[in-house]
């Protein structure tokens, strides 16, 4: 029996700024509906650790990176737009 692909995320805000909180609550949601133990989230707040923004390549806040599956994807923005984020997964035939 396959074991069942671990989606891994880092999401890289700013402080606790209004769309970094969009960002994480909309990302949060996201896994609880369509991905219930099948996820991890990092969050880097990049007010404490801006030197990983440089190292990483982020240039603005937020910004979700998918780790795994590969390859390696971002997402800038609220996450807001769920068919667009689930999409950019690979599961968008998991919304009409």
């Amino acid at each position: 029996m396959s074991r069942p692909t671990l989606f891994k995320f880092r999401l890289y805000v700013a402080g606790d700024t209004l769309n970094s909180m969009q960002a994480l609550a909309n990302l949060t949601a996201l896994c609880r509906e369509y991905l219930p133990n099948r996820h991890h989230i990092e969050v880097v707040d990049l007010l404490r650790e801006p030197k990983r923004a440089l190292a990483d390549g982020v240039l603005m806040t937020p910004t979700l990176v998918i780790l795994a599956p590969s390859p390696a994807r971002k997402i800038v923005g609220t996450l807001n737009q769920t068919q667009t984020v689930l999409r950019t997964l690979g599961l968008g035939t998991l919304v009409a």
